[in-house]
């Protein structure tokens, strides 16, 4: 695809997305945490660890400790507002790392399986069937349990449980399109495979690698803060959502807001992830995408 062909491609899809309230919404609240995650997280790092235990349970929506403190303190007199910025910072770092490094290694193995065949598709195969028989969470659960409980060892172990699902849908495309008249044209024109990988099916598969790396995001993020909850994630200073989830479950009927906004914080997030990634597999299908166009269209005709 040529660059002002992409370009077009790309005004198309953000047309609909102006066009898609449901999507925009769920887009615009990802990019909100993601600012506040980036920009805030290092100006509180000091702020969320700090004790007050005449702060403890200090009750929510009072400013009557400063605006840190507006959604209470957790059991030390750590203010909660602080900690899920924080939070934040490590729950998108966990989630995007994992889900970047699982598609780029397991794209880039699906391509190969898929163009090549063979003795390295079967070999692959197998290797993705042994992961899969495994639990996620067990596996991940045997490893941390066995390291130490760390940032990088939670991005391997969670990448390494998701890489059959980015290889499986690189390979299923990779088989169908390798047949294709432009990649026969390709070889018969005497380019080698690394060439046809990247220049010809590669394009065609990421887009929808993307969506499933969408759809992945909330995935990891649940499965790191289940890990944390579960006490085998992240430790202190390295806090999550699900670590603070975790901590705060002992006091559940007594600070419930120690509980209840973290769980709020990942409920969110997973869902507009959810959202934005199933208008993205039907926003990158023409069928689906023209009876989006053909919908809005007639909404903003039908508007006085």
């Amino acid at each position: 695809m040529t660059p002002p062909r992409r370009r077009l491609a790309a005004d198309s899809r953000l047309a609909l997305l102006l066009r898609s309230p449901v999507a925009l919404l769920s887009a615009l609240v990802l990019i909100f945490l993601l600012l506040v995650a980036i920009i805030g997280a290092p100006l509180l790092q000091d702020l969320a660890n700090t004790q007050n235990l005449r702060l403890r349970f200090f009750r929510p929506f009072s400013l009557e400790r400063g605006w840190a403190y507006v959604l209470g303190a957790d059991a030390l007199g750590r203010p909660m507002l602080a900690q899920l910025i924080v939070g934040a910072r490590t729950s998108f770092l966990v989630a995007g790392a994992t889900v970047a490094l699982a598609a780029t290694i397991g794209t880039t193995l699906g391509m190969v399986s898929g163009y090549i065949g063979g003795v390295v598709d079967a070999a692959l195969m197998r290797i993705s069937d042994i992961i899969v028989t495994v639990p996620s969470l067990l596996l991940a659960l045997s490893v941390l349990f066995v390291l130490e409980p760390s940032i990088l060892n939670l991005i391997l172990v969670l990448a390494v449980a998701r890489l059959p699902i980015y290889l499986r849908v690189s390979r299923a495309q990779t088989l169908e399109i390798r047949e294709r008249v432009f990649v026969e044209a390709s070889r018969a024109l005497g380019k080698g495979t690394s060439s046809i990988l990247w220049r010809d099916i590669r394009p065609l598969v990421v887009p929808t690698v993307m969506t499933v790396a969408m759809l992945e995001i909330a995935s990891v993020m649940l499965a790191a803060a289940g890990l944390s909850f579960l006490g085998v994630g992240l430790q202190r200073p390295d806090v999550d959502w699900g670590t603070i989830v975790s901590e705060g479950r002992e006091y559940l009927t007594r600070a419930w807001w120690a509980t209840v906004f973290p769980g709020l914080a990942i409920l969110v997030t997973a869902l507009a992830a959810n959202l934005l990634s199933n208008w993205m597999r039907a926003s990158g299908d023409p069928l689906q995408a023209a009876a989006m166009g053909v919908t809005a269209s007639r909404e903003e005709a039908a508007r006085p």
